[in-house]
């Protein structure tokens, strides 16, 4: 049996939600970030009782690009959370998968599980930017079938043992990835990578999605629940969702819609949460959303207000 955290085995459980955070976390529109307040803020996160940190990966920035800040390679900052913290999961939300060489994202990521053990989760996302192909020598629309052969390339990699089926020139040469992974490190799917539902539950332990609106999500929801029972044989899938979140001074300020989420004071989000529980959601990726308050304190009223209220 693969080696597992209590922290990772309890991210995604049946009929119950844990919640976790997307870094960076920001106060205003207009500041760079400090990485190293980052570190501080996922090892706060990890002491107010926060089930996960997640990090994005932005390859580069430019005009096309809505954001104006630069953000930190997941991979250095995750490893540095890892030294920073003891029992909170770490992950990426997501590895542009289509962008990094299959080989170079195992290597950080048993890098990763070995220096925190069973709390490593590897979110992988497609990309969708065609400014960002382009840069990197690909062709956006071949992102559909980047995605799977990498996806592939990487799985065997992630074996233990690990197996490396790229093939070489030469049949004499042959490759190891030492050392292997001390667990078995979970490749979640963010976003539909243009791949189905029904290959997304054959290949990975759960779907990351975005947020919708609650009846448009149910929806979704059904279908996933469908494609796992018939490409999955019914076999356990995690639903998760990505929300992003404005948090006003009035804790009873009610939800007003923004951008993949929602403007509201905090017992609201406590509905909120409880209603995507109910629905079927296993965790919820927060983004907060800059609002004029320091982010501790964002972090710290979540915690105090909402975390209990959804047990």
């Amino acid at each position: 049996m693969p080696h597992r955290s209590e922290s990772r085995a309890n991210l995604f459980r049946e009929g119950r939600m844990s919640v976790g955070l997307v870094l960076p976390i920001r106060t205003t529109d207009a500041e760079d970030i400090d990485f190293r307040q980052q570190v501080e803020l996922a090892a706060l996160a990890e002491q107010l009782g926060f089930a996960a940190v997640w990090v994005r990966d932005v390859p580069l920035n430019g005009p096309w690009y809505p954001e104006a800040f630069g953000h930190p390679d997941p991979f250095v900052m995750l490893g540095t959370i890892a030294a920073a913290t003891s029992h909170i999961t770490i992950g990426t939300a997501a590895t542009v998968l289509t962008l990094r060489h299959p080989l170079h994202i195992a290597k950080a990521a048993i890098s990763l599980d070995r220096l925190a053990p069973g709390r490593f989760v590897l979110g992988l996302g497609s990309g969708d930017r065609r400014e960002e192909f382009a840069a990197f020598g690909e062709n956006s629309d071949n992102r559909k079938d980047l995605h799977r052969a990498h996806w592939a390339e990487l799985a065997a990699a992630l074996e233990r043992p690990s197996r490396i089926v790229r093939a070489s020139p030469d049949p004499v040469i042959a490759f190891e990835l030492r050392p292997s992974a001390q667990s078995l490190i979970p490749m979640l799917a963010v976003g539909s990578g243009g791949q189905s539902l029904d290959w997304i539950a054959r290949n990975a332990p759960g779907w990351v999605t975005y947020h919708r609106p609650p009846r448009i999500q149910q929806g979704r929801h059904g279908l996933w629940r469908t494609a796992v029972e018939r490409s999955a044989g019914g076999r356990f899938r995690s639903f998760s969702v990505a929300l992003r979140i404005e948090l006003v001074d009035d804790p009873a300020a009610p939800a007003e819609g923004i951008d993949i989420g929602y403007r509201l004071g905090a017992r609201e989000l406590i509905d909120v949460l409880g209603s995507m529980r109910d629905a079927g959601t296993h965790h919820a990726l927060l983004n907060i959303v800059p609002n004029g308050m320091p982010a501790r304190e964002n972090l710290e009223i979540i915690a105090r207000d909402v975390l209990p209220a959804l047990g």
